[in-house]
């Protein structure tokens, strides 16, 4: 790991297949072991309809971290837990065990092949938008808000 100045990245969770909200949980703890990392704020948990996808309701949170792990060493230890939780991808929003999206990385914007921050699709989501300005509300306003109102989606913790 390469050490840098410390950052707060935000982080989507959502699974939708096995204990979902275990799982969760699980990926919150690990979030917070991963190196130069530590977890400072995370939302409640949230059900939602899933969105550009088939299967059952999706469980989702936030979670707002602080890290020295630059986008790309985090994006990496993100899809390691994805793996670890026994994530496949056999198509393009397959249902899953974990799901773990770098919405934000400090301020920074960048858009390559690799990764695109903010995540390209944060702002067309409740799953993400709703758990999102519980833990950091100067972060989404309120048109993004009034824009996925007719989501289904509901705080559970």
């Amino acid at each position: 790991m390469k050490s840098g100045p410390a950052q707060i990245a935000y982080v989507g969770l959502g699974a939708n297949l096995g204990d979902a909200r275990e799982t969760l949980r699980h990926a919150l703890v690990e979030l917070d072991r991963l190196p130069g990392t530590r977890l400072v704020r995370a939302s409640s948990i949230y059900r939602s309809a899933p969105v550009d996808a088939q299967g059952p309701d999706f469980w989702n949170a936030v979670a707002g971290i602080e890290t020295r792990l630059n986008p790309y060493e985090l994006l990496a230890a993100l899809q390691q837990l994805e793996q670890a939780a026994g994530r496949e991808r056999p198509y393009r929003n397959a249902p899953r065990t974990l799901d773990l999206d770098l919405l934000l990385h400090g301020v920074l914007r960048q858009d390559d092949p690799e990764l695109t921050l903010p995540h390209p699709r944060m702002r067309d989501r409740a799953f993400v938008l709703l758990p999102l300005a519980e833990i950091a509300p100067g972060l989404v306003d309120t048109g993004d808000l009034a824009r996925v109102a007719d989501q289904r989606i509901q705080r559970l913790t």
